[in-house]
């Protein structure tokens, strides 16, 4: 029979304890950490504990030295590794000196450790990233003061420097070294201003009712930031003119009195809130200085704890109205005036000293005769501004180019910190540059039906820019490298343009009237191409100049608009994502995923995809095959794009093509190819997305095929399959007797240039109302491209006869997408001849409304 041990004490109490069917505690091996506990003084009382204990312990109780976590430094590495904590047997058995006090020891249970653990596993983890948010915080916090000062001082800065530069050269009484573009610039700033100071002067000193139209407006800013604001302004839209060479007046009136206003806002703004930056403040109004005052604080307080939302509110009761597209256009008009009497260029001093020098107006005003229709009977006749050929030699000059879009203020780049959330018409996007919802281009109609919405009803709209705008990008170093090396070498590869012009003809010594003709047209034709590609090559600089801009940022974010059919883009123009092979190939995400198993199968497709000819058209398969046959070209592309094989150089897309090489070549000669990290955007688009929709309106199932609607082993290619129907057709031609159909040796002289890539753009702009004179202008580019007829007039007559096959042919094809066609335009001539625009509402809630109206005059 049990019995229940006791244990004797000195002046201690008797303390008897229960027997139990389960064997002590004490002899089982100590394999966790263990409690220690000191042996209680009680009160004179007997106490009854419900399990055994084996009291039989040796005199001197053992006592154990200090854990190790309380000696070691590494508490972290030591929290990592429980083994740390436990004791070992040698340990253990330690005795202590006789006069040590005795000692009760009780194994712990093993959730005791483990609870344990966690708690401290939970502290250090709530230490970190709470020290982790910190670091985050200050990064975005200085990323954001970075972001407020590119939108509110960039113009200012520029006025600094044309200062400091002016002030330089009057030093020295010697132009300093600059380059091309700045250099005309600040030639250009001192008359500028002075001419600018002077209007300002002569309308401040005229009556109210003698005032011009544009009198409020001019005095808003000083004379050298608005002096500024126009020169990089014109520049800037001469540089993105295109081949015509010229910008209409009222555009770029409209785009400076725009940037004015813009400016004027930012400038009020920052003059009524940063009082922290001045002295002294004087009211000019005596009587409601009190008011300010409180206002000003008020405005203070909410800026040192960044709360510019509600400043903005607060300030905007003080701010003007919004000016209204009359007074932007008549401002700009009056400074664009100033611009065109004081801006002027000269060659280079190559002259004779008896000759006088060969100065010229920089930009010219002058009336053009442009019919957007070619159908429209009456032809408009518009005022334009044209810069002189010696301004856009000197911006083509390889010499004295120095990448002249640097030296340009560039508005609306991506922005450093994510974009404000869509709250309304006005309130989202940027900071502090204004920014609305949509593009209306000036149509009250739509800014109106905009505003009426309740901003519940759009927020599903709200939330897909919100969710594109907070996408994380920055620039594929690898990629850029290699393009720049390209322009740096005079471009003409991989879809860059040359950077050179073609030579203009010489005149002919003949006096032969036909060659004489000939030469005319040569040089007309010459003139062209090089109007053309100084567009591109403007072009390409202001990309350039934007990505290396952003090039060693961690990332950056694009705030996006919709259109006025509700399709979304990027704010900024030049560089970004829905760009050209150039701008993807140069972008990628900032924050990169694991590929796995799936994302290296379909990187492999994507690349098979990007290099195209006929590629992208097989199976799954078909291309997964293709991607592994050419396994060493891709390795080769990656590791020296520029001195190798230029594999990448015959895809399609070569730029995105070589940004999939590197990816897929860092993934394959990983030892863990599926753990490789890939910051690649696949881009994905529809099947000609405007046949997709009228195919899907008429529930037609072969038009639905021809799209890739319906699911098929291999994807449907509609331009290919209406190229084949071109092709029939003229072979059919081609075999007619040429006395009676003249079009038979217009159809032997096409019927081998007949591809898919001649009759694409056609086919895809047919949905949107593409006229027969649109698509031969399509069609004609084409075929000059393949630089097979060389004379202009067979070239002309080829594309009128190639445009009608090509719509006879889809007119064969889509019959129940013309149908659809021609009853919708039927519903829009009975809409607007009760002259109303045509208008609906999408799914999403967001109001559209067609900005097309046609203007007659009435006499």
């Amino acid at each position: 029979m049990a019995t229940t041990p006791s244990l004797s004490l000195t002046h201690r109490p008797q303390i008897p304890y229960p027997t139990c069917s389960k064997p002590p505690l004490s002899q089982k091996p100590h394999k966790k950490p263990l409690l220690v506990l000191h042996k209680p003084t009680f009160p004179p009382l007997l106490f009854s504990f419900p399990f055994p204990l084996n009291l039989n312990s040796p005199s001197n109780p053992p006592r154990f030295h200090p854990l190790h976590d309380s000696l070691n430094d590494n508490f972290v590495e030591n929290m990592e590794n429980p083994t740390n904590f436990l004791l070992s047997n040698a340990q253990s058995r330690q005795i202590l000196s006789p006069e040590s006090a005795p000692r009760l020891f009780i194994q712990e249970p093993s959730w005791i450790s483990a609870l344990f653990l966690k708690g401290v596993y939970k502290m250090a983890n709530r230490t970190v990233k709470i020290e982790h948010k910190e670091i985050e915080k200050r990064k975005y916090n200085l990323l954001r003061r970075r972001q407020v000062k590119e939108e509110t001082e960039a113009w200012e800065k520029r006025v600094e420097e044309y200062r400091e530069l002016e002030k330089e050269m009057l030093e020295k009484k010697l132009a300093p070294n600059l380059p091309y573009v700045k250099g005309l610039f600040l030639g250009w700033f001192e008359p500028l201003r002075d001419a600018i100071a002077r209007e300002q002067k002569v309308q401040k000193g005229k009556s109210k009712n003698r005032r011009a139209a544009y009198a409020p407006h001019i005095d808003l800013l000083p004379a050298d930031k608005m002096a500024v604001i126009v020169m990089h302004k014109m520049m800037g839209l001469i540089m993105g003119a295109g081949e015509d060479g010229f910008v209409q007046v009222v555009q770029a009136a409209v785009q400076i009195g725009v940037a004015i206003e813009q400016e004027v806002r930012i400038h009020n703004f920052l003059e009524k809130t940063k009082n922290h930056q001045r002295k002294q403040i004087i009211d000019e109004v005596q009587g409601v200085s009190k008011e300010k005052e409180i206002l000003r604080k008020r405005v203070n307080s909410l800026i040192k704890r960044r709360r510019l939302t509600e400043v903005k509110k607060l300030v905007k009761n003080e701010e003007i109205k919004p000016w209204g597209r009359d007074a932007q256009a008549k401002l700009g008009s009056r400074l664009l005036e100033l611009l065109t009497e004081t801006a002027y260029v000269q060659p280079p001093i190559d002259q004779s000293g008896d000759s006088p020098p060969d100065i010229r107006p920089a930009f010219r005003h002058k009336f053009k005769t442009i019919s957007r229709d070619p159908k429209q009977k009456i032809k408009k006749r518009y005022g334009i501004i044209e810069c002189d050929p010696l301004l856009l030699s000197g911006l083509d000059n390889p010499a004295g180019l120095d990448n002249p879009a640097k030296h340009m203020l560039i508005p609306y780049i991506p922005m450093l910190v994510p974009p404000k959330k869509w709250k309304g018409y006005d309130n989202g996007g940027y900071l502090f540059l204004p920014s609305y919802v949509m593009r209306t281009h000036g149509s009250r109609k739509q800014q109106d039906a905009l505003k009426g919405v309740h901003v519940k009803n759009m927020q599903k709209v709200f939330e897909a820019l919100d969710t594109l705008g907070s996408t994380k990008w920055r620039v594929n170093k690898k990629v850029f490298a290699v393009v720049e090396g390209i322009w740096a070498s005079g471009g003409n590869i991989a879809g860059l343009v040359d950077r050179n012009d073609i030579p203009i003809p010489e005149k002919p010594p003949s006096e032969d009237s036909t060659e004489i003709q000939e030469w005319k047209w040569s040089v007309r034709k010459a003139n062209k191409i090089n109007r053309e590609r100084h567009s591109q090559r403007c072009d390409t600089e202001l990309k350039l100049s934007v990505a290396r801009k952003m090039e060693n940022e961690e990332g950056f974010y694009y705030p996006h608009n919709l259109d006025f059919r509700g399709r979304a883009y990027p704010m900024h123009p030049h560089l970004n994502h829905l760009g050209n092979d150039l701008c993807r190939g140069v972008l990628e995400f900032a924050e990169g995923r694991p590929l796995g198993r799936s994302g290296l199968h379909w990187l492999k497709i994507h690349l098979a995809n990007l290099y195209s000819g006929g590629v992208g058209k097989l199976s799954h398969d078909g291309r997964l095959a293709f991607v592994d046959n050419h396994l060493d070209e891709i390795f080769d592309s990656a590791e020296n794009p520029i001195n190798g094989n230029r594999w990448w150089l015959t895809a399609e897309d070569p730029f995105q093509c070589l940004a999939a090489c590197i990816n897929l070549s860092e993934a394959l000669k990983s030892s863990s190819p599926h753990s490789v990290l890939s910051y690649l955007p696949i881009h994905q688009d529809g099947s000609c997305n405007g046949l997709q929709h009228y195919a899907a309106l008429g529930r037609d199932s072969l038009e639905a095929a021809a799209v890739n609607l319906v699911a098929g082993e291999k994807p449907a290619d509609v331009y290919s399959e209406i190229a084949v129907r071109v092709h029939n057709i003229m072979k059919r031609d081609s075999n007619k007797d040429p006395a009676t159909n003249p079009n038979a040796l217009l159809a032997k002289l096409l019927i081998d240039q007949v591809d898919r890539k001649l009759v694409k753009q056609t086919v895809m702009t047919s949905v949107y109302g593409v006229t027969f004179v649109g698509a031969r202008e399509q069609i004609e580019r084409r075929l000059e491209e393949k630089g097979q007829i060389t004379d202009d007039r067979v070239l002309f007559a080829a594309a009128c006869y190639t445009a009608k096959v090509t719509l006879a042919a889809l007119g064969e094809l889509f019959q129940a997408a013309r149908s659809i066609m021609g009853w919708l335009g039927d519903c829009a001539k009975v809409i607007a001849s009760e002259n109303q625009p045509v208008r609906w509402k999408t799914p999403l809630g967001l109001p559209v409304l067609q900005p097309y109206h046609k203007s007659e005059r009435y006499f």
